[in-house]
């Protein structure tokens, strides 16, 4: 009967996975061969041991790395002898901390070690040197940071016990040193074991020291392998946090109360995107992940919470490329008896002064678009940044006189919109609305002109449901969008508090729904009875963290600053029948 089973049934007893009859023969006599060439290599002149035995290891393909790596610590496990996953090491000081303590000059001479001082580290073993059967380095790294292990069998509290732990020892291991600071003849400072301990092994082989992991698809898809080799990318993802906690604590500063609103409603509103859509089982009821927290923020700005921000994921169902990614961390906040105008000014003193903050003080910033081999864009934070007025600008880069502002929403400005694009070659796909074909001009005439930060204003109504009419213009609104080397990275308003107007604009966008255009909002009831309450005169304003830290880090990518991207599955016999996803496939 076992003969019928079918494929994915049977469990490898060395890695634990679930395969085919098949598969699982084939494995076995392979390891079978494995296991008589280990024998022919154990019974080798002792003289030639200990090089070949590495230089064989070296020269294994992963899959037979990993199988005689994973059979050693099988055995260990079966013995005991040692625990290759003990329960608790204990550390007393960060290798950050004993490269601070004991690195001063002078502290250690070369060749010297401090008997008196007993510290325990821990870390991932990346390089590993021999000088003899007795002596061996380390090279071990943990918080961003390393230290060498001068291993001397002489320091050693028992030496049989210290010989035979140090052969278990590979690359990507993370170990446990008990031992004194010293410094090695060259006079690099390191830390002399009297003991070491395995605490989890690597059963991987690490990608080339020398080389380093250099495939894009690997890094993103096994980002814990990525932070292990690229220091780099850990800086990444340092500054994204120094980031975030800056913008955390400039509006803390100003009395802005962090809140929390629901990533699940029954209306996809707040921005023009298309939403994602779940399904509740136990109301039995299709709810939208949100495209941005907006219209819960200005309900509690009704409520009487002034100054209200939410830092957190948003999650849009589009396009994936070099600076979009489908779910992204958005800031907004809501402030009470400001406009437009008030946050045009707070957006350059936050994001002057946080790079300074990160820049020890300066506001340049330098951005490579093509890589780090291509063309350089030099970005200038100082204050006052460039401020380019929509229609205005359009109009000189054109040479066209643009129709009224308050007939921009007609069926003859379309077809003025429409010649326009096809005159000056603007592709924009349907829905071609009187919105999108401005946003495409736009894209084609203002953004490239904002390489160091700058700000676009005077936007037509028809483009901005949200924003309240400007105060001067017919037919525009007071709405501010912040660029960077050619792209969006803020956007903002004086918030429309009109329920009447704001009923008018969510009926024209469901017309615009109705036309094709997935991104359009629909009427959210709860959203206007709020308005009818009162909400005072109001400032809006949200930010994408993502792009901001891909300026900040000189990052081409977005997938560079996402420890997590979204990334297309790996095809495998399971999920081609589309019943699972595949490997590391975040979709």
């Amino acid at each position: 009967m076992a003969s019928d089973s079918p494929a994915g049934t049977h469990k490898d007893p060395v890695t634990g996975e679930m395969i085919s009859k098949t598969e699982l023969k084939r494995r076995e006599k392979q390891r079978e061969k494995d296991a008589k060439k280990a024998e022919k290599a154990a019974v080798a002149p002792p003289q030639a041991a200990s090089k070949p035995a590495a230089a064989n290891e070296d020269d294994l393909n992963p899959n037979q790395y990993f199988e005689l790596r994973a059979r050693t610590i099988q055995k260990l496990k079966e013995t005991q002898s040692p625990n290759p996953y003990p329960h608790k090491f204990h550390v007393t000081q960060s290798i950050a901390s004993f490269v601070e303590e004991y690195g001063k000059e002078g502290l250690i001479a070369a060749g010297q070690k401090l008997e008196t001082k007993s510290v325990s580290l821990s870390g991932r073993v990346h390089n590993i040197r021999s000088s003899g059967n007795k002596l061996k380095f380390y090279d071990l790294h943990g918080e961003g940071t390393q230290v060498q292990i001068l291993a001397n069998v002489r320091d050693a509290d028992d030496s049989n016990e210290f010989m035979s732990t140090q052969a278990l020892f590979r690359r990507g291991d993370i170990v446990g040193v008990t031992g004194h600071p010293s410094r090695s003849q060259k006079g690099e400072l390191s830390i002399s074991p009297s003991s070491m301990v395995l605490l989890a092994p690597n059963l991987h082989q690490l990608p080339s020291a020398h080389f380093g992991l250099k495939d894009q698809e690997t890094r993103y898809r096994k980002r814990y392998l990525d932070l292990i080799m690229s220091p780099g990318t850990r800086n990444i993802f340092i500054t994204r946090a120094r980031v975030i906690n800056y913008l955390r604590r400039y509006l803390d500063n100003l009395g802005f109360l962090e809140v929390e609103t629901p990533m699940t409603s029954m209306v996809a509103g707040g921005a023009t995107a298309r939403p994602f859509i779940t399904h509740h089982n136990d109301l039995d009821l299709d709810l939208y992940l949100r495209v941005a927290p907006e219209l819960y923020l200005k309900q509690l700005t009704v409520g009487g919470l002034d100054r209200v921000y939410e830092i957190g994921r948003v999650f849009r169902n589009e396009g994936i490329d070099l600076t979009h990614n489908p779910e992204f961390t958005l800031c907004e906040f809501y402030m009470a008896y400001a406009d437009m105008y008030d946050l045009m000014e707070l957006t350059e003193d936050l994001l002057e002064s946080m790079v300074k903050y990160l820049n020890g003080g300066s506001t340049i910033v330098k951005y490579h678009p093509e890589g780090k081999d291509g063309k350089e864009l030099v970005m200038d934070f100082k204050t006052p940044w460039k401020r380019y007025d929509m229609i205005e600008t359009l109009e000189e880069k054109t040479g066209v006189k643009f129709p009224p502002g308050d007939t921009l929403h007609t069926a003859e400005t379309n077809k003025f919109l429409r010649d326009l694009c096809v005159k000056h070659n603007v592709d924009c796909s349907e829905p071609r609305t009187n919105a999108r074909l401005l946003d495409k001009l736009v894209g084609d005439f203002i953004e490239p002109l904002c390489i160091s930060p700058a700000f676009i204003t005077g936007h037509p109504q028809v483009m901005s449901p949200l924003a309240k009419n400007h105060r001067s213009r017919p037919g525009l609104c007071e709405r501010f969008e912040g660029f960077m080397c050619g792209k969006e990275f803020c956007n903002a308003y004086t918030e429309l508090n009109d329920p009447f107007e704001q009923r008018l604009r969510f009926e024209e966008q469901s017309r615009q729904k109705e036309q094709g255009d997935d991104e359009a909002q629909g009427v959210d009831e709860v959203f206007v009875d709020a308005l009818e309450h009162g909400l005072p005169p109001t400032a809006g304003w949200g930010m994408g963290i993502d792009r901001l830290i891909m300026f900040l880090t000189d990052s081409p990518n977005i997938k560079e600053v996402l420890l997590f991207p979204a990334m297309k599955p790996i095809e495998t016999a399971a999920n081609t029948s589309g019943k699972e996803p595949g490997p590391a496939g975040q979709l």
